[in-house]
């Protein structure tokens, strides 16, 4: 028989469809994950909002075989560790990208038109006669940096608007000849008026735009983030706000996170805070998860190679 702690909120999608020498012990707290966890062999330990708990789950399970998690980011988990025990883990990648890239798009059309000062407007019950935002997307122009799943379906949704889309991709990709690799892509930022940032979040990726990055930027363009917030220097976004250099920054990730009430990103108006909730703004994530962990499940138990496993040394 096979141990596996899972969390409650996939019950409903597994019960009943484990095989027969699958043991699923489920936990809704994290203080039963962690008296738990030293039994398993298989893992599902996603627990929105407690990351620390997750996090000395994995250190507990030291007979831990596979770990399973709906996130598409594994940054905080402890991969060294993991890879020394021998650890396979397989991610989310790809079941988040749908509801992120609609945030994409609605950070950019709350940005172009001004849709902030349109909602205050409505809270005082003030008409207003003039938009406060005109800007389109028609005939705008996106570099994408990380076209991933997330990116790939940011990309995807904007030509549709027609924005002109460049990605910028680690490798080449034969549906992408316009591409811009790793070594060009920062020649080309003044070209654009969006920016967006959907890439793994790695050591080399960690303060990737910083003030170079961001003083080369288009003046008056837009950066949208929804990798992590150490891909952005912090500081350095909040003098290019300032300076009126930038235009503006819609955030769905933040250094740090979460962003203390007293934090100055709170209070430019040209800056959205969407506090990370993009990719939990669903209702099919637990459902697609479970359909990723049950195939994978008759994966692990044939002793067959697991699809999403993520590298540890590189991060995703």
């Amino acid at each position: 028989m096979t141990i596996a702690v899972l969390t409650s909120l996939a019950r409903s999608e597994l019960e009943g469809r484990l095989p027969a020498d699958v043991e699923a012990l489920w936990f809704e707290t994290p203080d039963q994950l962690l008296d738990l966890v030293p039994r398993a062999e298989i893992g599902w330990f996603d627990s929105f909002g407690e990351p620390a708990a997750v996090i000395e789950a994995v250190r507990r399970a030291e007979n831990l075989r596979w770990l399973s998690t709906v996130a598409a980011g594994v940054n905080h988990l402890p991969l060294s560790l993991m890879a020394e025990r021998g650890v396979v883990l397989t991610n989310g990648a790809g079941l988040h990208a749908g509801t992120i890239a609609e945030y994409a798009v609605l950070g950019m059309l709350t940005i172009a038109k001004g849709y902030r000062q349109v909602m205050r407007a409505a809270e005082r019950h003030e008409w207003l006669h003039e938009p406060p935002g005109t800007g389109e997307l028609a005939g705008s122009r996106a570099m994408i940096v990380g076209a991933g799943a997330i990116g790939g379906r940011i990309g995807h949704l904007l030509r549709a608007f027609d924005v002109d889309v460049v990605e910028v991709r680690r490798r080449p990709a034969s549906g992408a000849p316009d591409a811009l690799g790793p070594d060009e892509w920062r020649a080309r930022l003044g070209d654009f008026d969006w920016v967006i940032i959907a890439v793994p979040s790695t050591p080399d990726t960690r303060a990737m735009i910083g003030p170079a990055e961001l003083a080369a930027m288009k003046p008056g363009a837009g950066i949208l983030n929804f990798a992590r917030g150490e891909v952005i220097d912090t500081d350095a976004l909040l003098a290019a706000i300032d300076s009126g250099h930038l235009g503006s920054a819609f955030l769905d990730v933040t250094d740090p996170e979460p962003l203390p009430p007293d934090h100055p990103l709170w209070s430019r108006d040209n800056v959205h805070v969407s506090m990370h909730l993009s990719g939990r703004s669903q209702r099919t994530i637990m459902r697609n998860g479970a359909k990723r962990f049950l195939a994978n499940l008759e994966r692990f138990r044939a002793g067959q190679p697991l699809h999403h496993r993520v590298d540890p040394g590189a991060g995703y």
